[in-house]
């Protein structure tokens, strides 16, 4: 493959459809040349989990300088054009795009490559094929793990290493597939529910860990649910 993006994020969870982007890092590969890349902060205007602030080093006043997801995600659509993407486990990081694209009305239709799969196929062996595991089997520097850009950038240096290795005797494994993840359109609060989930945070004196005004319809009614389900309804 002589073009594609490497690309990797760092995110406040694992589910698309309640976490949030926190960082984006893409590398775009020509001729196994790095010809542009992308590196943004994103604000997530939520409370970034601790457990995440230890993984990834990346601070809440950090995160609070990044740019909006909805400016974040259409810059990388269009750095990726029509491109292959490549990633480690990269269903993961298309789906939180995929996600938010959907959002906006983008076209994110891709393929792409999985050196998570490819190293499952040719190194059975290992204990672990995490991609820190892989930097480290292949002897790849690994000063920033966990961001974004660095991790993008070694993903194209592992993919490098298992391609000379392993190529072309499992050249299926190196071909891009589609990327299978179909979100729903999602529209912002309603009023009715923004009033509602305010009053719901007054009455029971819970505080908010996200801006209220950056839920969709759905995550705003499943936080209403969550919180009715834990502390009842308002009692008129």
């Amino acid at each position: 493959m002589n073009a594609f993006v490497a690309l990797d994020l760092e995110t406040t969870g694992l589910q698309p459809k309640s976490d949030r982007i926190l960082e984006i890092g893409a590398v775009k590969i020509i001729d196994n040349q790095i010809v542009e890349t992308y590196d943004t902060l994103v604000n997530p205007r939520m409370a970034i989990p601790k457990t995440v602030e230890r993984l990834t080093g990346i601070t809440q006043e950090m995160a609070e300088t990044g740019i909006e997801t909805t400016k974040a995600v259409k810059e990388i659509v269009d750095f990726c054009d029509n491109l292959p993407l490549l990633g480690h486990n990269i269903l993961f990081d298309y789906s939180f795009i995929k996600h938010d694209a959907v959002n906006q009305g983008l076209n994110f239709e891709k393929t792409g490559i999985d050196t998570l799969k490819i190293a499952r196929k040719v190194l059975p062996q290992l204990e672990s094929r995490s991609l820190g595991a892989l930097c480290e089997y292949y002897h790849i520097p690994q000063e920033h793990a966990h961001r974004a850009m660095d991790d993008a950038a070694n993903t194209f240096l592992l993919y490098q290493k298992l391609e000379e290795q392993y190529y072309p005797e499992y050249e299926a494994a190196f071909s891009p597939k589609p990327l299978l993840y179909k979100p729903k359109k999602q529209g912002p609060i309603t009023k009715f529910q923004k009033a509602y989930l305010i009053d719901l945070l007054k009455y029971h004196t819970i505080e908010c860990n996200v801006e209220i005004d950056s839920l969709t319809k759905n995550e705003a009614s499943r936080m209403i649910d969550q919180i009715i389900l834990a502390h009842g309804r308002i009692k008129r």
